[in-house]
């Protein structure tokens, strides 16, 4: 029986090699439409891959996923980031954790995993083959007559989409009757470009809170200010969850930073109160009573209005309080979005609901199976869209060669 794989990403090769591992008298096929296998491993985690997320309970690593959390529980009772590590490391690749939970291979190299993935579907017996794509797919008694673009023919009992977010293999999964939903980009730093805060480029803060006003959505976590706008782990976060959102309103609206959101605004208060006496005839501008960059803190004041020579113990309770609520709520309008680094991922895919996640096997169609962002399924960054790809295609590579 010939198995199909389309698509030489994480999901594809995990599920060509569990297939292969597990069903050896079938034939496994592997083919990638790129010259380049494992692109998105190789550039993960700025060249060193992310490769999973140190959360091995279930109900707590579904919910860093926008879409598809409550369809990946299931799924991650039978194969999560525990089965990840042990996998690698069956394989000679060990993983490290860092403070934020991320793992990463202890050579810090992408290339570990890539060479572990390629070794070891070679010792499996997948054949891979690059530069050919799927150009036509019929629906047959035996299975699927495949026309490849480099002008082959082939049977195939089985057949997994592991194709990412390609939009050509959505139009021949429409035309065979499955429901795509539109792709929109997540994972994206905002650009604020009138944004008084630019010139403080690289400055970064552990822990802030972020809201989309208009759309009523929010986020905490560390932020760095860009000089197109703000990015870092909040930022990210929140492009994720608000996907859509900000999608349909062309990336047009306002954001609020909280950047002390330990503290609300009486007790941020009776701290600048505090410093009033504590601080006396020192500059305002120049030493600061909270926990926050120095240079940040010198632009709230100067934003403020306050002059650089206002000392501590002359300042107005109506300044004070302009402070508090620049330090509580300051407003920058988001006019667009830049793609995180190299990093590119989707909201959007193939509709779940068509989806058998016991099996990873097509609703609408038996025999066609699916793995890793071609499904409708995207996480918060961190390691969570590869685990996504691990999980579902060792499930799809364990069902799809399986025979009643």
């Amino acid at each position: 029986m010939k198995l199909l794989i389309v698509g030489g990403g994480p999901a594809g090769y995990f599920a060509a090699i569990t297939a292969a591992r597990n069903y050896p008298r079938h034939e496994v096929l592997l083919i990638e439409k790129n010259k380049q296998l494992l692109s998105k491993v190789r550039i993960s985690g700025g060249g060193r891959c992310n490769v999973t997320h140190a959360c091995f309970d279930p109900a707590l690593l579904i919910k860093s996923y926008p879409r598809g959390g409550n369809e990946l529980r299931g799924p991650f009772t039978r194969f999560q980031p525990t089965d990840t590590i042990k996998w690698f490391e069956s394989k000679g690749v060990k993983l490290k954790t860092e403070e934020d939970g991320r793992m990463f291979p202890v050579t810090d190299q992408s290339e570990t995993i890539v060479h572990c993935l390629q070794k070891t579907a070679q010792e499996s017996g997948v054949e891979v083959k690059t530069e050919c794509g799927l150009s036509k797919i019929a629906s047959t008694k035996e299975g699927f007559l495949v026309d490849l673009s480099n002008g082959t023919q082939l049977m195939c009992r089985r057949i997994l989409f592991s194709t990412g977010s390609h939009p050509k293999c959505y139009e021949m999964l429409k035309e065979l009757g499955h429901k795509i939903v539109p792709l929109v980009p997540s994972l994206f730093t905002f650009n604020t470009p009138d944004s008084p805060l630019l010139e403080l480029a690289g400055i970064s803060s552990p822990d802030v809170k972020i809201y989309l006003p208009e759309l009523k959505m929010e986020q905490s976590g560390p932020m760095l200010i860009t000089h197109w706008g703000i990015s870092g782990p909040a930022v990210l976060k929140l492009s994720a969850w608000a996907a859509r959102e900000l999608h349909a309103v062309e990336y047009q609206t306002k954001v609020t930073i909280d950047w002390l959101p330990q503290n609300n605004q009486d007790t941020l208060r009776q701290t600048l109160t505090q410093a009033k006496n504590l601080f006396k005839l020192k500059f305002v501008s120049t030493d600061s009573p909270v926990s926050i960059p120095k240079q940040l803190w010198k632009k709230i004041v100067e934003m403020t209005g306050i002059s650089q020579e206002q000392r501590w113990n002359n300042l107005s309770n109506k300044h004070l309080q302009v402070v508090v609520e620049h330090l509580k709520s300051m407003t920058l309008n988001i006019k667009g979005k830049t793609t995180y680094k190299q990093e590119f991922v989707t909201s959007g895919g193939v509709d779940l609901k068509e989806v058998n996640f016991k099996t990873m096997e097509s609703r609408i169609i038996p025999g066609i199976f699916f793995a890793g962002e071609v499904l409708n399924i995207d996480g918060i960054t961190g390691g969570f869209n590869f685990q996504n790809a691990w999980t579902t295609g060792w499930i799809a590579g364990h069902s799809m060669g399986f025979v009643d």
